[in-house]
């Protein structure tokens, strides 16, 4: 069985390198062997990165809801895409995305590469039918012809959307963030860095808290997140009426798009969406609380705008669910743990975490 076991991991990571990262508190950088890392290739994906026109109208860049000036977020409760559509969740940071094991808050994606995919022909986000117009400026853009040829090895008429996802991800897995005034007072042993506040919010985080349990700190490094999923109670009360429907559906065998949701009802349908796996109903993704302070608003839906209110919401023990996970309960925080625990997670952003 040992030996079985060696083999399966053996196999599931046979397709990645590890670059060296010498970021305080940060692993290191997984690459995979189809698509390793070269300036050349990391400058094109920034260029594609915010190239608005690689959408229905020419107005949606992939830097549209994930602005450099903002933690490679947009500040906004839901991301607003072409023609002022809005999406059902939350824009994510791109930041320290290298190091997920799933993309998405749903995680149904495997890889950066797989995930730049999906918004492009996503009709709220970049609004395209398919990937033909990408291919059609690219290949006749006397600009990038000659950046694709350098980077890939390729003519004009071999640019697929494989090569542009590549590059998009190269520049992707350079926004690491680590160093901040945690990781120098934590796995830097300067107990000068933090303040008397956020020491004790440290250690609240870790104990009472039981916020590292998700938020995961490693002894070497921490990502603050832990690539699984959970149902924390948000945005549950949306689908309670219709949970036992989708259920039902599932059972007989039928899909759940024949119930008509609501996109917004859809959507916190959460990893459930993903595997049909029942009690995955309302799971998300651990969000990374890497510069947190400057990621609001906050949850999968944006609906808490503080990290203030993002305790109180915590410590009340979340909102009640039939699937709510059973590591959200009250947490009896005094008033002064809790400004302890705020003031530790703003400790936890980057100097240069803007990364412009």
């Amino acid at each position: 069985m040992q030996l079985f076991l060696i083999l399966i991991v053996g196999i599931l990571f046979s397709n990645l390198s590890y670059a060296t990262n010498s970021t305080l508190g940060l692993p290191p950088l997984p690459i995979p062997a189809g698509n390793p890392q070269t300036n050349e290739k990391i400058a094109l994906g920034r260029l594609l990165f915010n190239d608005a026109r690689f959408s229905g109208d020419g107005s949606i860049s992939c830097a549209h809801c994930h602005h450099s000036d903002k933690a490679f977020t947009d500040s906004l409760k839901v991301p607003e895409g072409i023609r002022q559509l809005k999406g059902p969740r939350n824009a994510p940071t791109v930041i320290n995305s290298a190091f997920y094991q799933t993309l998405f808050l749903d995680g149904r994606a495997k890889s950066l590469e797989d995930q730049a995919l999906g918004p492009f022909i996503n009709p709220v986000e970049h609004g395209l039918n398919d990937y033909k117009k990408i291919i059609h400026i690219i290949q006749t853009d006397q600009d990038y012809l000659p950046i694709f040829q350098q980077v890939f090895n390729i003519q004009a008429e071999e640019i697929t959307i494989s090569h542009v996802v590549k590059a998009i991800a190269s520049f992707e897995r350079t926004l690491i963030s680590g160093n901040s005034l945690f990781d120098q007072y934590y796995f830097g042993r300067d107990h000068s860095k933090l303040s008397e506040s956020a020491a004790r919010g440290l250690r609240i985080f870790r104990r009472k808290g039981n916020c590292a349990n998700c938020h995961e700190i490693s002894w070497n490094n921490a990502l603050f997140m832990d690539n699984k999923f959970y149902n924390i109670g948000v945005g549950y009360k949306k689908i309670k009426d219709h949970v036992e429907d989708v259920i039902n559906t599932l059972q007989q065998g039928n899909k759940i798009e024949s119930l008509r949701l609501s996109p917004e009802q859809s959507s916190e349908l959460g990893r459930f969406k993903v595997t049909h796996i029942i009690s995955d109903i309302g799971k998300f993704k651990t969000p990374t609380l890497r510069n947190i302070s400057l990621t609001a608003p906050y949850m999968h839906d944006g609906s808490i705008k503080t990290l203030e209110e993002v305790v109180d919401y915590y410590d009340k023990g979340g909102e009640p669910n039939p699937y709510v996970d059973a590591a959200i309960f009250p947490l009896h925080f005094t008033e002064q743990e809790k400004i302890d625990l705020v003031e530790f997670m703003k400790a936890l952003t980057s100097n240069g975490a803007n990364l412009n």
